[in-house]
């Protein structure tokens, strides 16, 4: 059994830059045809496609916000327009809001809770519609260590990510039996845009806790998630790797 991603249809939400960019271009690279989502960065996705594309992969894009139901619903129907099928789902659109709990507001608490889980829920249910029909799909969720060991001034964030991780496992058992797996990669710390904005003084403590003793790449979380969306993981459902560095041990 190999990996062989011929043919194979995937979306990757929130693929304009950082992880989910290293997310598409590897799927791609590995000859899945791709199609790469946005919310607001369509400059940032498009440079994505135009990194696919350069290689001699394929690719597209389609603009939408997942985290409402209508959007996602017309993100899956865009797959199976173009290329006729969807085999891999990987859900990596996210925010932040840090704020300790005290002091955030309402606006921020359910902006995170919109944008990193509710859209999860609205792509795996349109998209599971399809893959329990064909029976085969593979579903990577991407949550984070801070669902796992918590972080000050993530409650929402960490509540978000955590909510990930239970829905993933329960939505393993609920398709296991039409040859369809949910996994969840949790990154520790790889800078992108969204750890642009923290503390130095919390950066440096971060890397304190890493055993491996450097902050990861987002290639590194991307290698993760095409082995789990990949035939040689077919055995593999409602699990959680950690890519971290050892920050977090079970």
């Amino acid at each position: 059994m190999k990996n062989d991603f011929t043919d194979r249809v995937a979306i990757v939400t929130g693929s304009s830059r950082g992880i989910g960019r290293a997310i598409a271009e590897t799927l791609a690279a590995r000859g899945t045809q791709v199609v790469v989502n946005c919310a607001k960065d369509l400059e940032g996705a498009e440079e994505t496609v135009d990194n696919i594309v350069s290689k001699g992969n394929i690719a597209t894009v389609f603009q939408a916000d997942v985290s409402e139901l209508s959007e996602a619903e017309g993100l899956i129907n865009y797959a199976l327009d173009k290329y006729g099928n969807l085999d891999i789902l990987v859900n990596n659109a996210g925010t932040t809001r840090d704020q300790l709990l005290m002091r955030m507001s309402e606006e921020e608490w359910d902006l995170v809770l919109r944008v990193n889980l509710k859209s999860t829920f609205n792509c795996c249910k349109t998209a599971v519609k399809l893959m329990m029909r064909k029976r085969y799909g593979r579903i990577v969720n991407i949550s984070s260590v801070s669902a796992i060991a918590g972080n000050p001034g993530q409650t929402n964030y960490a509540a978000s990510k955590s909510g990930m991780i239970g829905f993933s496992k329960s939505l393993a058992r609920e398709t296991a039996s039409r040859k369809i797996t949910v996994n969840v990669v949790a990154p520790g710390f790889i800078p992108t845009t969204l750890t642009d904005d923290l503390p130095d003084e919390l950066k440096e403590k971060t890397l304190s806790h890493i055993p491996l003793g450097r902050w990861g790449e987002p290639q590194e979380v991307a290698e993760a998630v095409v082995f789990l969306a990949g035939e040689t993981a077919g055995y593999i459902t409602g699990q959680v790797l950690n890519v971290d560095g050892g920050m977090v041990m079970a």
